[in-house]
C-alpha cells in the first residue's frame, strides 16, 4: 500500500498536483487515524525481554502510538506489556458483553484492532474507549501489587474510616491510585496532542473520547473494595487483615455495558463544549458514557462504516432478544444445520487424584442467519 501511496503522491503534471496534495494527505491522515494503541494486544514484542535488543528501545516499533504514547513507552518500558495486557482484557470483555448484539466487537486482521467502525463516534465505540480505560487501570494497579514495575508497589490507600477498630489495614492491596493516573497519562496522550478548531467535528469527538475513558477508569475505581483474611488458631477469625481490591473485571463490563444502553447523545454548542441533544434528560455525569453520532446499520456488511454485517452469525430461534433469529438475522431469516457435538460426560473422581470422564456426542440444531 505505502508502494501504492508514494507513486501517487509523486504527480508531477502541475494540473493536478494540488488535487494529488490534497488528496494524498487526507489518505495519510486516515491511514494514522486507523492505527490504535489496542493494538499493543495482539502484539507479539509484549514480553518484558523483548524491550531492548543492543540496548536500543522497540517503542519505535510498536504500532499504533502516538508521539506522547511512544514517549511515555520510553520512560515506562515495563509497563507495556501490561497496558497491552489491559487492552487485550478490554476487548475480551467487550466481546463477551456484545455476544448477543448485531455488533459483537469483532476485532480486524490490523493495527486500528476494530476497523472503521471506531471512525463513527457511536455509543459502541463510547463502550470501547471505556472498557479499554478501564482493564489498562485494572492491569496496571494489579502489576504494581505484584511488584512487576519498577516505579509502584503495593497500595497506599488510606484506612477506610469504617473499619473495625481491632481489624488490621495492610497487606498488599491492587495500587489503583497509580493504575488510575497511569491509565490517563497513557491512554488520554492520543487526544490530548491533538489540536483542533473550537466547534469542529473533531473537537466533538476528542471531548467524547476522553469523557469516555474517564469514565471507564471511574467505574474500575468505584467498584474496588476493601477484601479481608481471617488470622486465628482453628479459623476463629480472631484478627483480620484488609487491604484494597479491585472488583472481578466482570463486574466492571456489567456496569459499563448498562452505561452503554443509557449513553447519551450529544453535540456541541457555540462555546464549544459537549450538550445534551435533549435537554429533557438529566445532563450526563462523568460515569456516564456519551456519543456524537447515531449508530451504522449492523444488519449488512459496509465497508465504508465498518459494519461486518450479520449474515453467518448464530441465532437462538427460541428467543425474543437481540440473540433471537428475529432480530438477529434482521428479517432476513436464516438456515437450520445439524451439528455434532462431542462432550466429556460421566465423570468421575479417582482416588487419588485425578478425573476420568467419557466422550459423549449428541446433535443439536444450530440456526444461523442468511
Amino acid at each position: 500500500m505505502m508502494v501504492k501511496l508514494k507513486l501517487m503522491c509523486s504527480v508531477t503534471d502541475t494540473r493536478h498536483t494540488v488535487l494529488a496534495i490534497t488528496f494524498c494527505a487526507f489518505f495519510m491522515h486516515v491511514i494514522v487515524e486507523a492505527n490504535s494503541w489496542w493494538s499493543l494486544a495482539m502484539n507479539p514484542l509484549l514480553i518484558p525481554e523483548a524491550y531492548i535488543i543492543g540496548g536500543q528501545p522497540l517503542c519505535s516499533q510498536l504500532e499504533g502510538l502516538s508521539k506522547g504514547q511512544r514517549k511515555l513507552c520510553q520512560l515506562y518500558q515495563d509497563h507495556m506489556q501490561f497496558i497491552g495486557e489491559g487492552a487485550k482484557t478490554g476487548i475480551q470483555e467487550c466481546q463477551y458483553q456484545f455476544r448477543q448484539r448485531r455488533w459483537n466487537c469483532s476485532t480486524v486482521d490490523n493495527s486500528s484492532v476494530f476497523g472503521r467502525v471506531m471512525q463513527i463516534g457511536s455509543r459502541e465505540t463510547a463502550f470501547t474507549y471505556a472498557i479499554s480505560a478501564a482493564g489498562v487501570v485494572n492491569a496496571v494497579s494489579r502489576a504494581c501489587r505484584e511488584g512487576e514495575l519498577s516505579s509502584c508497589g503495593c497500595s497506599r490507600a488510606a484506612r477506610p474510616k469504617d473499619l473495625p477498630r481491632d481489624w488490621l489495614w495492610g497487606g498488599c492491596g491492587d495500587n489503583l491510585n497509580y493504575g488510575y493516573r497511569f491509565s490517563k497519562e497513557f491512554v488520554d496522550a492520543r487526544e490530548r496532542e491533538k489540536t483542533f478548531a473550537k466547534g469542529s467535528v473533531e473537537s466533538a469527538r476528542l471531548l467524547m473520547n476522553l469523557h469516555n475513558n474517564e469514565a471507564g477508569r471511574r467505574m474500575a475505581s468505584d467498584l474496588a473494595h476493601v477484601s479481608c483474611k481471617c488470622h486465628g488458631v482453628s479459623g476463629s477469625c480472631s484478627l483480620k487483615t484488609c487491604w484494597l481490591q479491585l472488583a472481578d473485571f466482570r463486574k466492571v463490563g456489567d456496569a459499563l455495558k448498562e452505561k452503554y444502553d443509557s449513553a447519551a447523545a450529544m453535540k456541541l454548542n457555540s462555546r464549544g463544549k459537549l450538550i445534551q441533544v435533549h435537554s429533557k434528560f438529566n445532563s450526563p455525569t462523568s460515569h456516564d458514557l456519551v456519543y456524537i453520532d447515531p449508530s451504522p446499520d449492523y444488519c449488512i456488511g459496509n465497508k465504508s462504516t465498518g459494519s461486518l454485517g450479520t449474515q453467518g452469525r448464530l441465532c437462538n430461534k427460541t428467543s425474543e432478544g437481540m440473540d433471537g433469529c428475529a432480530l438477529m438475522c434482521c428479517g432476513r431469516g436464516y438456515d437450520q444445520y445439524k451439528v455434532q457435538l462431542v462432550e466429556r460426560c460421566h465423570c468421575k473422581f479417582h482416588w487419588c487424584c485425578y478425573v476420568k470422564c467419557k466422550r459423549c456426542s449428541r446433535t443439536v440444531d444450530q440456526f444461523v442467519c442468511k
